[in-house]
Formats: structure tokens, C-alpha cells, sequence
């Protein structure tokens, strides 16, 4: 195995270090417009409730107590997925680099992993917060679904290092956790339209489509590498896919909530 591994990293030496400035340039792209995001946005925030039980003396009975615990300001929330995108790809294309080969050689990246784990998890909080999610429990929990979904893909390369034929249940198990934020989201944002005569702003309109396709792409190029079809019969093409995907997903929702709520006055 290791002899087939340096074997692999030899034939694409030029492919790796192409890899390795790519990600590069991605930690300033993602770098850049996180700072921008934290910088130049105003002041929007969005309540986070806590909907705790408190007894009602009047009924005699147990009732939910709705209290704002903290608000979210969305233009550090904005940044800071875009800054951990940089973080993971600057530790890539430096002193990760090595490493990152190595499981390349493999079909692995672990990094790419934990480094959505985090990002689209906080990129979740942010749509549901748009779609007028509240409550810290429910935020949570769609965090945390959100992160499981990404660790089902550790999972799934794991699983098929080495083997002949793929296993797809870490694919299967993540497909489920991973639309479970976006029925929640979804029924949230057809709650609010309907129960207020005031409408919700146009952009959020186009966030949760928009945010949902991409959101679909990612499992869709990971199916096309086990799947080995056209280009994604090699890992390496599937893995710069991810990066573009990364980035096209990050900036989208960033400029959409920028555009929308956090334009300087």
C-alpha cells in the first residue's frame, strides 16, 4: 500500500503542486472577502430566543417563557466562514501540504471534512436565521445535523480506501442528515410568509434555492467520484470541483446577505 501511495504521488507531482497554489489562492479570495464582510457591514443582527418553560400562575400550568438570550451580528458571522475556509486552505497549501498528498493519494481529504463541518454549519445557522429560525435548541440541533452530514463523508472515503467495490452507506447516512436542516428551513420560511401580512425581503427568496442547490452539488460531485463517470474517474478532478464548489457556495450567500441586509448606511 505505502509503495502504491508514493507510486501515485510521483506520477502527479505537477498535478499536486498545481493543487497546492490553487488552494493557495483560495485562502486569499476567501481571506479577502471575509475581512471585507467584518470591516465594511453595518450592524444587522438577528434576535436568538430562548423558549424556556415558566409556570403561569393564572392557568396553573407550564408555559413557554420566549426570552432573547443574545443577538447574532451577521457581519462577523458573514466573515467568519469565509475566514475558516482560509484557515483550512492556508494549512493545505503550507504546512499541511504533505499530509494533504498523502491522503490525495489515498482519495481522501479528511481536512475538506472538518473544515465544511464548521463553515456550512455557521452557513446554516445564517439561512435558518433568514427564514426566521429563532430559537437557540433548534439552532443547534441544525448545526449540528448540518456537521454530522459533513463527517458521514469522512466516513464514506474511509470506508472505500482500498476497496474494490464501493460501500455507500456513509454516502446514504449523510444524504439523510444533511436534508433534514433544509425541511426545517423550509417550513420555517412558509411559516412566516404565511402568518404575517408583511413579507419577507426579496433576497431571502433566492438565498434558500440558490443555497440548496449547491448545497446538492457537493453530494452530487462526491456520487459522480465513486461513480467514476467522465473526469471523476480520477480523485484529484473531484477534489478541485469541491474547491470551486466551496467557494462559489461561500461567496454566493455572503454577497446575498450583504447585498440584502448589510450594506453600509
Amino acid at each position: 500500500m505505502a509503495r502504491a501511495t508514493e507510486v501515485i504521488i510521483t506520477n502527479n507531482v505537477k498535478r499536486f503542486s498545481r493543487l497546492r497554489i490553487f488552494n493557495g489562492i483560495m485562502c486569499i479570495l476567501h481571506f479577502v472577502q471575509g475581512i471585507f464582510m467584518i470591516t465594511v457591514s453595518n450592524d444587522t443582527s438577528y434576535p436568538i430566543y430562548s423558549y424556556f418553560l415558566t409556570f403561569n400562575n393564572q392557568t396553573m400550568t407550564l408555559v413557554p417563557n420566549p426570552e432573547v438570550l443574545f443577538r447574532l451580528r451577521f457581519g462577523p458571522a458573514v466573515g467568519a466562514f469565509l475566514l475558516i475556509s482560509a484557515v483550512a486552505h492556508l494549512y493545505l497549501s503550507t504546512i499541511g501540504f504533505k499530509q494533504y498528498v498523502r491522503n490525495l493519494s489515498k482519495n481522501t481529504n479528511p481536512v475538506r471534512f472538518y473544515e465544511y463541518a464548521l463553515s456550512s454549519s455557521l452557513m446554516i445557522v445564517l439561512i435558518a436565521l433568514l427564514s426566521s429560525v429563532w430559537e437557540i435548541g433548534t439552532l443547534i440541533l441544525l448545526a449540528g445535523i448540518n456537521a454530522i452530514m459533513n463527517l458521514f463523508g469522512i466516513i464514506m472515503e474511509k470506508m472505500n480506501d482500498g476497496s474494490t467495490k464501493t460501500r455507500w452507506i456513509g454516502f446514504v447516512y449523510g444524504c439523510f442528515a444533511g436534508i433534514l436542516p433544509w425541511v426545517i428551513i423550509v417550513l420555517y420560511f412558509l411559516g412566516s410568509i404565511n402568518s404575517s401580512p408583511v413579507k419577507p425581503p426579496s433576497f431571502i427568496y433566492g438565498v434558500i434555492p440558490s443555497l440548496f442547490v449547491f448545497f446538492n452539488i457537493f453530494a452530487l460531485n462526491m456520487f459522480l467520484q465513486y461513480k467514476k463517470v467522465w473526469k471523476w474517474k480520477e480523485y484529484l478532478f473531484g477534489e478541485t470541483i469541491y474547491i470551486v464548489l466551496s467557494l462559489a457556495a461561500k461567496t454566493l450567500l455572503a454577497w446575498q446577505i450583504f447585498v440584502g441586509t448589510m450594506v453600509p448606511v
